[in-house]
Order: C-alpha cells, then sequence, then structure tokens
C-alpha cells in the first residue's frame, strides 16, 4: 500500500476548492470598465484570499486527523477493556461498519487477540505527528499554488476580455485533470468523470460571471 500523505482526493478537492475560490473573483471582473487598477486588486485579493483559506484548510486537515486518531485510540482501549470477548467482539464490528458482516467470531476474536497483544507504542494516538504537519502544509500549498494558472493570463494580456477568456480556459482544462484524477482513483471511466467535471466547473464558472456582471 503506498505511504501518501495526501490521497488524490484530498488532493484534488484542495486544488479545486483554491480554484473556484480563484474564479470567484475573475469572474466578476467587469470587460467594459475593468482596468489595471481593478485587476491589480483583483490579483491581490485572490492571492490574499487563498492564502487565508489555504491556512485554515491546512489546520482543519491536522485537526481532522487528530480528531480520527483520538477516536480510533478510544475504541482500541475500550477494546482492551472490554470485560468479555463478546463485548469486544461488538465495538470492532461497529467500529469496521458493513464490512464487519464478512467475519465471524473467529475472525473478530483473531482481531481482539492481535490488538491486546500491541505494544503501547504501535497503539493509534491523539498526539501530533510530523505527517499531520507535512499533510497541513500540503493542503497550504495546493490551495495556494492553484491561484496562479488562472490569474497568470491578467499578468500578460493587456486587456480584460481575452485575459478572462484564457483564464476561464485554464481553469476548465484544470478541473478537467482533477476529474480525470478523481475517475482513476475511484474506478471510473476517467475521461467521463473529467468530462462531467469540466462541464460542472463551466456552469459554475458562468454563473459566477452571471452574478458578477
Amino acid at each position: 500500500m503506498e505511504n501518501r500523505v495526501l490521497d488524490p482526493i484530498d488532493r484534488n478537492s484542495e486544488i479545486l476548492f483554491g480554484l473556484f475560490m480563484v474564479l470567484s473573483f475573475t469572474g466578476t471582473l467587469s470587460v467594459a470598465t475593468a482596468g489595471q487598477k481593478e485587476v491589480r486588486e483583483m490579483l491581490i485579493a485572490a492571492i490574499g484570499c487563498n492564502i487565508a483559506w489555504g491556512f485554515v484548510d491546512g489546520v482543519m486537515y491536522v485537526l481532522r486527523n487528530l480528531v480520527t486518531r483520538g477516536r480510533q485510540a478510544r475504541v482500541w482501549r475500550e477494546v482492551i477493556a472490554a470485560g468479555g470477548p463478546e463485548t469486544a467482539h461488538g465495538l470492532i464490528a461497529q467500529e469496521l461498519g458493513p464490512l464487519a458482516s464478512a467475519l465471524g467470531p473467529s475472525d473478530l476474536e483473531r482481531t481482539r487477540q492481535w490488538m491486546v497483544a500491541q505494544p503501547s507504542h504501535r497503539t493509534p494516538s491523539a498526539a501530533l505527528t510530523r505527517q499531520d504537519l507535512v499533510g497541513g502544509l500540503g493542503v497550504f500549498l495546493l490551495v495556494f499554488a492553484s491561484t496562479f494558472p488562472p490569474v497568470l493570463p491578467f499578468l500578460f494580456f493587456s486587456e480584460v476580455r481575452p485575459a478572462m477568456r484564457v483564464s476561464a480556459v485554464i481553469g476548465i482544462a484544470m478541473m478537467f485533470l482533477c476529474g480525470y484524477g478523481w475517475g482513476r482513483y475511484a474506478g471510473l471511466r476517467p475521461w467521463r468523470a473529467a468530462l462531467v467535471l469540466a462541464a460542472l466547473g463551466a456552469g459554475i464558472q458562468a454563473v459566477i460571471i452571471a452574478l458578477g456582471g
């Protein structure tokens, strides 16, 4: 099994989150009235917003990991402290959810015995880890980095209209790639997932532009 800090769902979700935040700024520019001053203010606002939300998302990622491991540690302690095997089996089955229906009493008992036999340093703990911090930093960087592809056209085009069109194309292309990655990870048809997400992104972008106008 691959030791990934962030799985494809996390990575693509953060990229899309940052992307939609940026498009909410670029899509509200007025082609008729926006000048260099308005474009500059938009760029500053978009970058500042994604820095802030990247930080918030990174912190929430770390907290979510701590809460998840805290729950696992609690269940582990309850299994070990259970008065009898049947109680422990019920706790294990509840934690496994629907997968528990494939396990018999002997399977659950082997799992209980394995948990009891583990040394303390191998049991779940709610302590902060280096991997949490690396993952939180990765979340921040993904949100922050997703700011730049859609705003680059505004740095290279002197007119707003072509910059907005190129920015929109870049945004839809990024959504297409994220959808393709999600499709592969989920075992779906990657091209279909990519097209659906790109179409959804184009529709959201149209709504943003309409509301901004």
